[in-house]
């Protein structure tokens, strides 16, 4: 019975320790965003018409396992190779960076301006408004086959759920996400039900699903 206490509390102790080495720090991932927004934007709000992906209030859990799969080369992407390595981004950096960037909200309208607002101002919140343009496809036949694939772990609205690792799908671009379905596909990319869900998916259906995710953005 001693053993087994002896081993809890050294259990408990070493899970507060790491607890303490990892505490977030948002000014930390601030710092860090400012290499990042080279190419997923100031504010997480990603860039080049979808090559570089939205980031900005992805789910924590979601952002830390993408990150530690770039370091480990389990998922290959050129652009992230000089900055997802220990070097660049040891692994104690990484919640506060997900931390960070998990918090930061963008808007999809323009809201009404103060007239006391200085110009600077205006143009600091119109940086952070965000709309997905509505993509062409059969808006009918897109939701019928996301609630069926998708709505399970992404959410009714597909801005994911409470609590979930699972990324939003709403308010991401269409662009990149036609090309990891794509990648999921032809196995370039994991994911647990890939063989079941894209492997037969025709380019019309995953056309038909981004015409309805671009419009559940508004």
């Amino acid at each position: 019975m001693f053993k087994i206490l002896l081993v809890l509390c050294l259990i408990l102790s070493i899970t507060t320790v790491y607890a303490e080495e990892i505490e977030i720090d948002l000014d930390l991932g601030e710092e860090i965003n400012e290499v990042c927004a080279g190419c997923h934007g100031e504010y997480g709000q990603g860039g080049k018409n979808g090559e570089y992906p939205r980031l900005a209030g992805l789910p924590e859990a979601y952002i830390k396992a993408q990150i530690h799969l770039f370091k480990e080369e389990k998922r290959k992407n050129m652009p992230m190779r000089p900055y997802a390595n220990d070097r660049e981004l040891p692994d104690s950096d990484i919640p506060s960076l997900a931390a960070f960037l998990s918090q930061i909200k963008l808007t999809s309208t323009m809201p009404e301006f103060d007239e006391s607002m200085s110009a600077y101002e205006k143009l600091l919140i119109a940086k952070k408004v965000f709309n997905i343009p509505k993509a062409e496809g059969d808006f009918e036949l897109g939701k019928e086959l996301y609630i069926d694939d998708c709505q399970l772990c992404h959410g009714k609205q597909g801005r994911g759920k409470e609590g979930s690792d699972t990324p939003p799908l709403a308010g991401q671009y269409t662009e990149y996400m036609t090309k990891q379905i794509q990648d999921f596909a032809s196995g370039e990319r994991w994911h647990e039900y890939a063989e079941d869900m894209f492997e037969d998916m025709e380019a019309e259906e995953i056309q038909a699903i981004m015409a309805y995710l671009s419009e559940m953005d508004d």
